[in-house]
């Protein structure tokens, strides 16, 4: 049994992630700007500030916090909020440890597959390829050097760089379940996903398999726009339309943010599983089914 500190905690992922964690006799404490439960405590990174108390006995600490890429049209404003809410608060963390001479031994960081880009392109891509030069690929950079200071105080740092959560309530699961089923654009372009429940196992395979370096987190099975949009259409029982949204209404729609809905390429999963990572949904119709 471990104790394990979670940035994020209360959000979609993070959610799950205790309640699993704590099925698997986990001790979990949550950094909270608003805490309300017994084993949250405050943060908050506009004054610098963390509660030493939650680093008591902690072992591992997960960073899941960061404001939502797709909640919000992107400005200059919004793109320093995307940004500053996944490094300011590692750096908080990191300082934080650094003197108060905390000793943990592990911190396992969310990313991005934005760290490649939102391309569209026959790449399909593993962890040693490079970063894109465009917004979402200087997120994760930043994002993954901000985890990546740990391992300066000989903290081994695990990261995994996720595509969509689909999951039962929240998340983008629910925002694709229009009253009638469509692929966006060109619908060519690949959506990278992964079930909840298989991207929290990862989590706590970092933990209890000393799963440590940089994986892709993401199910095997590639979809494109078209295709994710048949099988979601088919386990709901709604009508599929195969026109494509155009992709000039989703960019007065949404900006700069259509980008994300309008490009993406294939993820290689070859690497978490050589290391012993075996996934319960492996199959999209598998997933939508249980969701």
């Amino acid at each position: 049994m471990s104790k394990i500190l979670i940035t994020g905690g209360t959000g979609l992922v993070g959610t799950r992630l205790t309640q699993m964690l704590v099925d698997r006799n986990h001790d979990v404490v949550i950094l909270s700007r608003n805490p309300k439960n017994k084993n949250e405590f405050k943060w908050d990174i506009s004054k610098n500030y963390v509660d030493t108390e939650a680093f008591k006995n902690v072992d591992y600490i997960i960073h899941l916090a960061g404001a939502g890429i797709a909640d919000k049209r992107w400005n200059d404003e919004r793109k320093k909020i995307i940004i500053d809410s996944r490094v300011e608060t590692a750096n908080l963390i990191f300082n934080a440890i650094r003197e108060n001479n905390i000793s943990i031994k592990g911190f396992i960081s969310a990313s991005g597959i934005g760290y490649y880009g939102a391309v569209t392109t026959t790449t399909i891509f593993k962890e040693t390829d490079t970063v894109e030069n465009d917004f979402l690929g200087d997120v994760c950079k930043k994002w993954e050097d901000a985890a990546h200071q740990f391992s300066t105080e000989n903290i081994p740092v695990t990261i995994l760089r996720t595509g969509i959560v689909l999951a039962k309530k929240g998340g983008a699961l629910d925002k694709m379940k229009t009253p009638i089923i469509s692929p966006l654009g060109s619908g060519k372009q690949y959506l990278p996903w992964i079930h909840i429940d298989d991207l929290c196992q990862m989590y706590i395979q970092s933990i209890e398999a000393d799963l440590i370096g940089i994986y892709n987190a993401v199910a095997p099975q590639h979809h494109t726009s078209i295709t994710f949009s048949k099988a979601l259409a088919k386990s709901i029982n709604r009508p599929y339309i195969g026109i494509g949204v155009p992709g000039f209404m989703l960019k007065i729609l949404f900006g700069e943010l259509a980008i994300i809905l309008l490009e993406g390429s294939r993820i290689s999963t070859k690497k978490i599983e050589k290391n012993g990572f075996s996934f319960r949904f492996k199959t999209l119709k598998k997933a939508l089914y249980n969701l």
